[in-house]
């Protein structure tokens, strides 16, 4: 499109694939049959709940990503990471004038880690996190220290 930014990739380190079918309700395979899960709706929007979504998927896939973030930019700051790094993550769907929308919150624990520098290690690591990266200006993300 013109007129908005992209952020292009200077080069491909990796391509992640997948076959989905049934969409909300039905089935998402990789293609080196890792990843292999049956979807469905929650039951909050009317569905069975007996399987994972894709909002499930987003908070697993943008938390594991921003801890390597963080372990990327710790390790170029010289900042040992803890070992209890985790994060605790929640994407809410809900209506846009457009459809709908998502919204991010990462609750992020860096135990032992002097706040300043916790804090500083995640403002940095949002930059260089390609879900950031690939969000930015576009939903809410709240990224809050705990």
């Amino acid at each position: 499109m013109k007129g908005i930014p992209v952020n292009k990739l200077e080069k491909i380190m990796y391509t992640a694939k997948t076959h989905t079918t049934g969409g909300r309700d039905g089935k998402s395979v990789s293609d080196d049959g890792l990843l292999n899960v049956n979807l469905a709706l929650p039951k909050v929007m009317g569905g069975t709940g007996t399987a994972t979504n894709p909002e499930q998927l987003f908070a697993a896939g943008y938390s594991a990503c921003f801890i390597g973030a963080l372990r990327h930019v710790a390790g170029l700051k010289k900042i040992k990471v803890p070992d209890g790094i985790a994060i605790d993550a929640s994407v809410d769907i809900g209506p846009i004038p457009q459809g709908f929308g998502i919204a991010v919150k990462l609750m992020i624990s860096l135990p032992g880690l002097d706040r300043a520098v916790a804090q500083d290690l995640i403002d940095t690591a949002h930059q260089v996190c390609p879900y950031s990266n690939a969000t930015r200006g576009n939903i809410e993300v709240t990224l809050a220290l705990v």
